[in-house]
This record gives structure tokens, sequence and C-alpha cells, in this order.
């Protein structure tokens, strides 16, 4: 079922953050019984036109959209070399009884018997060397959460903003790479706020995020279930502790939420300050809880980064101070700083690269972008210690292993202006590879460069540009 608020005279401020009053029934279809693969397609199908005729449209009955054939979906979706949860079960073992094991599985959703389990926690070291909490759900909780995903992907893909890039279907990192390039080389910026959310994950609101929710959502059974993966605590090393704020990152359904949240948090909330408080031109791109903004006047780009500040903590979100800086940056950065002695102009980082101030042969402004250079350490540093550990594998299997890894590198990092460094991780691969296998015997010391450039020329991909300039993709 669907209700249709009403909101004439209310500020669009004051509507994202107030749960809206529920008036009124406009009749959305309820599918009964067991659907078949079309006929959940054409369902969840409503729901996206449903939404997207009417912006104010919230859904009370949206949980028997999680059909036995979603479920079954969701669990071929997921990550088949994911590590397991507290449930210590792999994908390929819960497969082997899959159509015995969903209907139950559904009927517990369904009748609100199911309980979500405790997410494994464990850590993973940043680029800054600090280490981030990554929570890993048990496979059920998974295709449960992967399941919601896809249902309440109908109504948030037609609800968010087009700044918005992080875990949307069709789009990727380089779609935002690709939006700030063009914001910066084709709209007037001339200032970069390279802003940092300090842990949001951990410190994500659980009331607030229920109450964002509300604004579309009404059904009952659906927030229960939400809420019971919020709460459902972590376990490390055996203990259990309680989860009061934040969801663990690396969850199917964290992401979701935590677009769901910045899109009434910030997303909306910048669109309407850019309107009511900006003398010049205002852009964001945000990737999750990754953002960047470009402002055209530094009067505008200070006066935001005040209120923003003051934004996030009314969601007990704060500002990662040591990250968060406001740079001269644009077309006219590198002449402005010159004529006052003020140097180069700074860099920011951004989804893996280093984005430079630069100019083309012709004199005109380009940005340069290259890998960030710890990110590049930190990866060769990575491979080079798998190798060492592998070097008693066949060496067929070694070559087969470093092709994927490098390919995969390139196909990210492979961007115009960064052959400098792609060509740098293939020379220390070579090299690291070699080492790796003249320490397999004392035979295999006399291994011989003329011969490992035969391996090379068999196994490792070449550093090439896979990546189109930003601007030909978005004209294309």
């Amino acid at each position: 079922m669907v209700h249709n608020q009403k909101n004439e005279g209310q500020p669009p401020a004051e509507f994202v953050e107030r749960r809206p009053k529920v008036e009124g029934n406009s009749g959305q279809t309820t599918v009964i019984g067991t659907q078949g693969p079309i006929e959940a397609s054409s369902a969840l199908s409503m729901v996206r036109e449903a939404a997207e005729r009417d912006s104010k449209l919230q859904f009370s009955n949206l949980l028997h959209h999680v059909t036995i054939d979603l479920l079954r979906e969701s669990y071929l979706a997921l990550n088949r070399q994911a590590r397991t949860g507290i449930d210590d079960v792999t994908w390929r073992d819960y497969g082997k009884e899959l159509e015995e094991r969903l209907p139950n599985l559904h009927d517990r959703v369904q009748s609100e018997r199911y309980q979500a389990k405790p997410s494994k926690r464990i850590w993973i070291l940043k680029s800054d060397g600090q280490q981030r909490p990554i929570g890993i759900a048990a496979l059920e909780d998974k295709i449960v959460q992967q399941a919601l995903a896809t249902v309440l992907n109908q109504i948030y893909e037609v609800d968010f903003l087009d700044c918005s890039y992080g875990s949307r279907p069709g789009r990727c990192p380089h779609n935002a790479l690709d939006a700030i390039y063009v914001a910066i080389t084709q709209k007037k910026v001339n200032w970069i706020l390279d802003a940092d959310i300090s842990k949001f994950y951990d410190s994500l609101d659980h009331e607030w995020l229920l109450k964002f929710v509300g604004h579309r959502v009404t059904d009952p059974r659906l927030l229960r279930l939400l809420r019971k993966f919020l709460r459902a605590g972590v376990s490390e090393d055996g203990e259990w502790s309680k989860t009061v704020v934040g969801t663990p990152q690396g969850a199917v359904i964290s992401s979701l939420l935590a677009n769901v949240f910045l899109h009434y948090a910030l997303d909306l909330w910048v669109e309407q300050w850019r309107s009511r408080h900006a003398r010049g031109e205002v852009h964001i791109v945000r990737y999750s809880d990754d953002f960047v903004m470009g402002f055209q006047h530094r009067s505008d780009a200070t006066k935001f980064q005040a209120e923003l500040k003051e934004r996030l903590e009314k969601f007990s979100l704060e500002m990662h101070e040591g990250k968060t800086k406001l740079i001269e940056f644009g077309q006219f950065a590198i002449g402005n700083r010159k004529k006052h002695e003020e140097g180069k102009p700074e860099t920011f980082d951004f989804l893996g690269f280093t984005h430079i101030c630069s100019k083309k042969k012709n004199g005109r402004f380009t940005i340069y972008r290259k890998t960030i250079t710890k990110r590049l350490r930190d990866k060769i540093k990575k491979v080079r210690e798998k190798l060492l550990r592998k070097r008693h594998r066949p060496v067929s299997e070694q070559g087969a292993w470093l092709r994927a890894v490098m390919q995969g590198h390139f196909n990210y990092y492979g961007v115009p202006g960064n052959r400098k460094a792609l060509d740098t991780f293939r020379k220390q691969i070579q090299v690291s590879w070699l080492q790796a296998l003249r320490r397999r015997s004392h035979k295999a010391r006399s291994l011989t460069w003329q011969r490992m450039k035969k391996l090379i020329t068999t196994w490792l991909p070449t550093a090439r540009v896979v990546r189109p300039y930003p601007n030909q993709r978005i004209c294309v």
C-alpha cells in the first residue's frame, strides 16, 4: 500500500528532517502468494514507477516483494569468494541445499521470525596507517540484505541526486572521477573543498537513519527487519558487543543505508544551500561518505565549510579536521599563486588518485591525475609479499595470478596522464617476481634476466591507458 503525503507550504529543509504525516491511500497493488521471476520483476517495476510518479509517495507494504525467487537471485548475486561470517557458512556450502533452504528462509522473513546474526569484525590497514573495522555478515543475512537492497533501490534510485555515485547500480568510481574532472575543467571552479567525514559508518545514528527511511517507507515489518540488522551487534574474537550507532562497513545493505542517510543529511541540503546562499557556482561529487566540492568564490567556500560542520553535528557526525582542507584549485590557480609567490597549487586525493593542476603543451589548463603514491607503494608491497608466499607454486600459476592482479590494477588506474605510475607498477612487479623465483632454491638463483624476460612477455600484461578522457566519455 502507498500513502500520499501533502506538504504544501512546508520548507524543503524541514521536510527532509521531519517524519511526514501519512495521509490517504493511492492503492499500491499487493501481490499475494508465490511470485515467479517475471511477476516479481513486474511488481518491482510498479514500485519504481510509483516512486517516479510522486516523490512524496510513501510505501507501507514492501516486504512481500521479498519472494523466494528474489532470495535466490540475491544468493546468486553475492561474492562467491567472500569471507564467512560467524556462521562459518560459505557460499558454496549454502548452495548445496539451496532449494531446501530458501522456503524456510522466506517463511522466517515473512513471519518476522528471522533473527539477524552479529557481524564478524575484522580490521584492515588503511593507507594512512590506521585500521578500519569491516563487518562480515552471516550468509543468510547477506542474502536477506541483498533482497532488501533490491526492493529499496526501486525507490531510492529515483530519489538520489546525480551527484551521488557510490555503490549505485550502473555507477562506478570512474563516473565520479570523470564528473569532478569535467566540473573543474569546464565549469567555474576556483576552490576545492576536499571533505572527509570522520568514522562515518561507525557514527551513523540509527534513529536519524530510520526517520530518513520513513520519509518513503512506512512498512512496519520492513522497518523492524532493518532495525534487527542495525542492532544485531558485532562479534570480535568470540566476544559480542551491542551496536547502538553505526552500521558495519562491508555489509551488503550498509552502502544503500549510507546513501539514504547522506541523501537527506547532505545532498539535498547542499542543493538548497546552493540556491539560497551561494553567490557563484557550487558543485558536489560524492562517492559514499567521500566527497569533493568545487566553488567559484572563496567566500562561498569558507561560509559553506563552517555551516557544513554545524550541519553534520546535527546528525551526530563530524568532519575529520586533519583530512578536510580548502585549497585554491582550477584553471586560474597556477597563475594566481605564481603572482602572489605562493608556490604551486596544492593537490587533493579522491578515489585513489592525486589531482594536480597542470597545463598542456599548448598552455591550456588540465588536471593531471596520478596514482596516490602511498597507495602505489602499498600495492607493490602486498604483491611482493604474496609472491614470496607463492614462490614454490608452479610458474604458470604465479604468472596467471600476476596477470589478473596487474590487469585489474591497469583497468582502474589506466587513466590519461597516469602512464608513468603504471610503468612503475609493472617494473616493480617484474623485479619482485624475479626475486621471488630466485629464492625458490640454490639452482633458481642463477635465473638470468634474459630468461626472465620470456616469462614477463608470456604472462605480464603491458601497462597502458584504458580509460578515455573524461570529457570525451561524458560527451559521448
